[in-house]
């Protein structure tokens, strides 16, 4: 396995403080190494950019420095015209949808582009694009289940089209290392065998991924922004943005019609914690060359003004750090390295030591300090075991559960479920993150909790612990700007989001006609000259059940469904071979119903009703069990419901003697 050399520096700014001894500590965490983990002999392939040719690869012959006027000298290709008159100050037009066409209107090849997730709800990204027999796919990413979806874990796109066609997908690039972009990648991998191509911290928690499902022979390719990945007929280069995890970047696609714009997540932070700055320029000069179409993050759409810099929850930090007396607790996303590294900051500026809590928090912590991404100093982690050696104004734990996730490390110490600790009163605990929508009830239950154990709360709306990683509208509005699109697609987001998105396009004198809403599984069509839809794909949901994949489906779901809300009861009778008639029973047996010690009159009726009806059914001569077993049912249902109001579900058990 050949490795990627490191061609960013990734630092750390810390926020000045009025004291010589406070600068010492900053200028300490940014010459302090970073701790490495001891290597480990890695099952995942991992290939990097090399200067032999490859086929399907990185193109080689670049180096970070020449990328930006390399790719602009190597990579001349016909470009369409622009249609200035797109972005002149107009009258905002009424909103019209685009028709929906099938079929060819020319004999031309058409480009497509494909959601298979992402559109109309908030994660499971996953975008494909198409020109002939090349496909190659954006993201790969999952979704947490709706309260509805009982006993799921995790949710993931429909990929019926491209196992339909495994021979012309060329790889499959991500665009940053969050669950929702990478999570379904090793239950597609299983079906899909292509390359995979992301940034350094992104392969990183991709590859822990793939060993814990024992996935020990994907191809791992890791690229640098400005580099060309050679995919089929497409030229792929990342450009580098910023949003709320390190190593975040967007995607121009050359193709035989024009460029393609994805921008992944982002917003536009001028003093980003690691100082990568989004490269503004790269998108500038596309705007400038002509870009056929843009598919942009709409989830912070419907929010005006700009989104805060991640820098200035660093002095929130400080200054509670610095007031605090007693232990402090932190749950943030464990993804969120910057937030990871400013809460480290202000601890080493403190005095505090810092434990890690909760399996995704200490993995993550961990791929990122050996690959040089979260600089810890000297002697500042301890384990979670041994906080109650150190007095607890010297601790700090940061955490996972801040969308009070029911197995997460914050909801086990405020459940007095936790193996290391439990919160007391005095405690400070702050919620760094913003409820993902549907966990509102979630959080606000989890805040009553620890808020009864006796400790103090801080959250988002109390004080700046948390900043968006998403573009609201006038970032949006300047990106728009930038790259001056001929055609514009809104992705990232629920119907609401992709409907703003596209009136802030209109609000920037874009024609209604150029402007597309898909749906997942929808098919935006392009020849040299035109933009339509066209006829749909298979797309959906596919539902994760402990090891089953796919296999638990909407009559599952409904039955579930069915028994959490009614209960159950059991019918177990024995007839006779001979006969038919009655031999032993019925025995009833209520689950979720009814406690049977306290409804014996309903119980007692309920096995008349059986009996009746089998006697019913013997004086008409209908033996068979299914026509047998439908009767039993209905009767008892309906005495149930006389009786009760109620309907569980009935399950009928002949025995033959």
């Amino acid at each position: 396995m050949t490795n990627q050399k490191n061609v960013n520096k990734n630092g750390t700014e810390s926020t000045n403080v009025n004291s010589n001894e406070a600068v010492e500590k900053q200028q300490a965490i940014k010459q302090q190494p970073a701790r490495k983990a001891p290597a480990k002999k890695a099952p995942v392939k991992k290939e990097t950019q090399s200067n032999g040719a490859v086929n399907e690869g990185v193109k080689p012959k670049q180096t970070p420095q020449q990328v930006p006027q390399q790719v602009v000298q190597q990579n001349p290709q016909q470009r369409p015209q622009q249609n200035r008159n797109n972005f002149q100050k107009k009258k905002t037009p009424t909103p019209q949808v685009a028709p929906v066409v099938e079929g060819p209107v020319s004999d031309e090849p058409l480009l497509k582009i494909i959601p298979l997730g992402g559109l109309n709800e908030i994660g499971k990204n996953m975008t494909v694009v198409q020109y002939e027999e090349d496909i190659f796919i954006i993201d790969s990413g999952l979704a947490f289940p709706e309260d509805e979806l009982l006993g799921i874990d995790v949710v993931i796109p429909d990929i019926t089209y491209l196992k339909k066609n495994l021979s012309k997908i060329k790889g499959i690039v991500l665009t940053h290392g969050h669950e929702d972009h990478i999570g379904a990648l090793p239950y597609v991998l299983r079906e899909i065998k292509v390359p995979v191509y992301g940034t350094r911290l992104t392969l990183g928690l991709v590859e822990n991924k793939l060993k814990e499902h024992r996935l020990n022979d994907v191809k791992l390719v890791t690229i640098v922004p400005g580099q060309i990945i050679k995919l089929g007929v497409f030229e792929v280069e990342p450009i580098r943005v910023c949003h709320s995890i390190a190593d975040a970047v967007a995607y121009a696609i050359t193709t035989p019609y024009g460029k393609i714009v994805h921008t992944g997540d982002f917003k536009i932070d001028f003093t980003p914690i690691d100082g990568q700055k989004m490269d503004l320029a790269r998108f500038a000069r596309l705007g400038d060359d002509g870009v056929l179409a843009l598919l942009a993050d709409s989830t912070n759409v419907v929010r005006e003004g700009y989104t805060m810099s991640e820098s200035t929850v660093g002095e929130t930090f400080e200054n509670i750090f610095k007031h605090a007396t007693a232990r402090i607790i932190v749950a943030s996303f464990s993804s969120n390295i910057h937030r990871l590294q400013q809460i480290i900051n202000a601890a080493y500026l403190n005095n505090r030591r810092v434990a890690f809590s909760g399996r995704s928090m200490l993995n993550v912590s961990s791929v990122a300090t050996e690959l040089g991404y979260l600089k810890l100093p000297e002697d500042i982690i301890i384990d979670i075991k041994d906080i109650d050696r150190y007095p607890e104004n010297e601790i700090v734990v940061i955490t996972t559960g801040s969308q009070g996730e029911p197995m997460s490390a914050l909801v086990r110490m405020a459940n007095s479920e936790h193996r290391s600790m439990e919160i007391v009163p005095g405690d400070l605990v702050i919620l760094s993150s913003s409820p993902i929508p549907g966990n509102e009830k979630s959080i606000g239950k989890i805040i009553n909790q620890l808020t009864k154990k006796g400790a103090t709360m801080i959250y988002e709306s109390l004080a700046d612990v948390h900043v968006s990683g998403h573009a609201k509208q006038e970032e949006l509005k300047l990106m728009h700007s930038l790259v001056k699109p001929k055609y514009f697609m809104p992705v990232h987001g629920e119907y609401v989001h992709l409907d703003r998105h596209k009136k802030l396009a209109l609000e920037l004198g874009m024609s209604p006609n150029n402007i597309f809403i898909l749906s997942n599984g929808g098919v935006l069509e392009f020849t040299s000259k035109t933009a339509k839809i066209g006829k749909s794909v298979p797309a959906g949901r596919v539902f994760i059940d402990g090891l089953g994949v796919g296999d638990v489906g909407n009559i599952v779901l409904r039955d579930r469904k069915h028994l959490s809300e009614d209960g159950l009861i059991i019918i177990v009778v024995a007839l006779s071979s001979a006969t038919g008639e009655l031999v032993n029973g019925p025995d009833l047996i209520s689950r979720g119903f009814v406690y049977v010690r306290e409804s014996e009159t309903l119980m007692d009726g309920a096995s008349k009703v059986v009996e009746a009806e089998l006697a019913k059914c013997l004086s008409k001569n209908i033996k068979d069990w299914a026509s047998l077993k439908s009767s039993v049912r209905d009767a008892l249902s309906q005495y149930i419901y006389q009786s009760t109001k109620r309907s569980p579900m009935i399950l009928p058990i002949f025995m033959e003697v």
